[in-house]
């Protein structure tokens, strides 16, 4: 092959061009001293094999060596981590764009770092006092920072190797397929349905509350029932989904992590501005036996467990991001992470602190909100109550997106895998209302999560704060003894042991107390 086609040939592979082609150089003749050459076929190997170097110094490896830069600056400004493993990953919801940058990165990792799940943290330091608490919210938070970090890192762990967009395909390939299904599915799928089915409790109640905050006495002859509600806020959330995937939602994720800051101010402002409440008490509950007061902590521990979430989606996130040799996407994806959870430690500590400072042991199961609406009804305007009310709601809607796109990229990549063609506009908008219908179900079913905080947040916690450790160690493979090696085994070991603590201590808890709710009466949970 001639230099000039050489040059071509190398330009092509080239995927991205900035500017275009140059025109073709004339062909290069053979100088006339070469005529009387031996032919190819009675030269020897060594020759053969010397021939190409040795011609690198010769005039004619001036289109050599430009093809061979054009390619070079080509792999650099775009470079293999951009291709992605199967081209049909394209259609998918999670890497069918990948224009998000560090503001993208901070709405969404805000948006499902921060929820209503931070409401119930005054209510874990009932059970575990002020002293034990604090250290226990600190370290559980400083804990999953850390794990955070490890993911960001590991979406793409060699530069020009694989990028790891989804919590599974990583899990899958630490664990392998068979223990990837058993150890991690589960957690995985909580935290992407169960969210969004706990989302529909808190956002349908939320809309009664305000209705009739909006309407008083006068309105509330013939109130919508629970259940009805339920219907009105998945109604919204499925019409707000059609959004066709991770990045166009970048702008509902900042309005609901907007919202979700908002409220969280609002109600332990309003809560430590009205005053301690007649006979607070900061003592913890005291138990009438032993077992009680060790069901009582656990419980604590795992409501703080359930306050930290957002780790099954942060690889997704990372995904919309392009991913060059020069700049690889957890530089800014690490910027938009100490943005979006240095914001969460501005709502997590003062909601704890300030809430239980307010109400102390007399705060309620269901958190701060539930106690702002008991002690505080008559005493706040209705528009600071509707207000906060709203903003929970809109946090509730804009919220459930970003935690129900992987199971819509679930959905869609089983019809893609298939049909080895995109999903239909039709097909798409179908799947994602079947996903809200189903759990509409499960929230008419189960109207009482929010009395499992203590055990969903021991079968989520291996996600948030084990797995990753494993994850690091069998794909950075860490010297053994050193102490990055020591570090991830001891927080994975301890992780996993948190987490069996918690399952069995919330399972005994229930089988001793009971649910005081039942099945398919939501009126009940209100």
């Amino acid at each position: 092959m001639s230099p000039g086609n050489k040059q071509e040939t190398a330009i092509s592979e080239c995927e991205v061009q900035s500017a275009p082609p140059t025109p073709r150089p004339p062909p290069v003749s053979t100088p006339p001293s070469r005529f009387h050459s031996p032919s190819p076929a009675i030269r020897s190997p060594l020759r053969a094999m010397a021939s190409p170097l040795r011609a690198m110094a010769t005039p004619l490896a001036s289109p050599v060596r430009k093809a061979v830069a054009t390619v070079r600056e080509c792999l650099e400004e775009v470079g293999h981590i951009t291709r992605l493993a199967d081209p049909r990953d394209a259609w998918l919801p999670i890497t069918e764009s990948r224009s998000g940058n560090a503001y993208y990165a901070a709405f969404h990792n805000l948006s499902s770092g921060i929820g209503f799940q931070a409401l119930v943290l005054p209510a874990a330091f009932a059970s575990l006092g002020w002293t034990w608490a604090i250290i226990c919210l600190t370290l559980a938070f400083a804990w999953q920072l850390y794990t955070l970090w490890l993911l960001v890192r590991l979406h793409e762990p060699v530069a020009g190797g694989v990028r790891y967009s989804r919590y599974m395909h990583l899990a899958t390939t630490v664990f392998g397929e068979r223990w990837a299904k058993v150890l991690a599915l589960l957690p995985v799928m909580y935290l992407s349905a169960g969210i969004c089915t706990a989302l529909i409790i808190v956002g349908g109640g939320s809309m009664k509350m305000l209705f009739g905050i909006a309407c008083g006495e006068a309105c509330l002859a013939r109130p919508l029932t629970t259940v009805e509600w339920y219907l009105v806020f998945i109604c919204a959330a499925v019409l707000l989904s059609q959004l066709p995937n991770l990045n166009s939602i970048a702008g509902v994720s900042l309005v609901g992590a907007t919202a979700a800051v908002a409220y969280c101010t609002m109600i332990w402002v309003v809560s430590v501005a009205k005053g301690r409440v007649a006979g607070v008490s900061y003592d913890p509950v005291k138990a009438p036996n032993d077992v009680d007061a060790a069901l009582d902590i656990v419980n604590g521990l795992g409501i703080i467990a359930f306050a930290f979430r957002g780790h099954n989606v942060v690889l997704e996130i990372q995904g919309t991001m392009p991913s060059t040799m020069k700049h690889p996407s957890h530089v800014p994806m690490w910027k938009g992470v100490k943005v979006a959870y240095a914001m969460v430690a501005l709502c997590l500590y003062p909601v704890a602190i300030g809430g239980f400072w307010a109400y102390g042991n007399q705060i309620p199961s269901n958190g701060i909100l539930s106690a702002l609406y008991k002690f505080h009804n008559r005493d706040v305007s209705r528009m600071v109550l509707g207000i906060t009310t709203l903003l929970v709601i809109i946090n509730c809607l804009t919220t459930f997106q970003i935690y129900a796109m992987p199971v819509y990229d679930n959905m869609e990549a089983g019809y893609v895998r298939k049909k080895n063609r995109p999903c239909p506009w039709w097909l798409r908008s179908g799947f994602r209302a079947f996903f809200g219908a189903v759990n509409f179900l499960i929230a008419v079913a189960l109207p009482f999560l929010s009395q499992l905080a203590g055990l969903l947040g021991g079968i989520s916690l291996p996600v948030t704060l084990a797995y990753p450790c494993f994850m690091w160690v069998a794909i950075k493979k860490p010297r053994k003894g050193t102490a990055t090696w020591n570090v991830n085994w001891g927080l994975g070991i301890l992780g996993m042991s948190i987490s069996v603590v918690l399952i069995v201590g919330n399972l005994w808890g229930l089988v001793e107390k009971g649910l005081r709710v039942k099945f398919f009466k939501p009126a009940d949970s209100q």
